[in-house]
């Protein structure tokens, strides 16, 4: 009991600290940002609310302004089993890609970092 309520904290302070410090999101043109939007489509983020790691990938979807569909391992079960069964592991953050027909999921906040990047920041 006493170990949730301290990750629990420990969390909120993440949280907190993250939206003291967070970094201004680039902009884009209209047509662009449609562009993205339509491409983030097919993307999704499995994550846990307060996991540093998973708060390193927000922050990096806020500063590329990626609307992403984030799905929460914690509180939705379908989610949790959906990761498990075709990710192969619950381990958070994961990003769901499909495209062309095949999914791929990849873990790891650095190597989900360096994808969005490479493919939705400023050239």
């Amino acid at each position: 009991m006493l170990v949730k309520w301290v990750r629990e904290g420990l969390g909120r302070v993440i949280i907190f600290g993250e939206w003291l410090t967070r970094p201004k999101a680039i902009e884009r043109d209209v047509a662009g940002q449609s562009r993205v939007d339509e491409a983030v489509k097919h993307l999704s983020l499995y994550q846990f609310y307060a996991c540093p790691f998973c708060v390193k990938v927000r922050r990096q979807m806020h500063v590329l302004k990626l609307p992403l569909t984030l799905k929460s391992v914690q509180k939705d079960p379908a989610a949790r089993q959906a990761l498990e069964r075709e990710g192969g592991r619950i381990k958070v953050p994961c990003l769901r890609i499909e495209e062309d027909g095949k999914v791929q999921w990849l873990y790891e906040s650095g190597a989900i970092v360096a994808y969005l990047q490479q493919r939705f920041g400023v050239q």
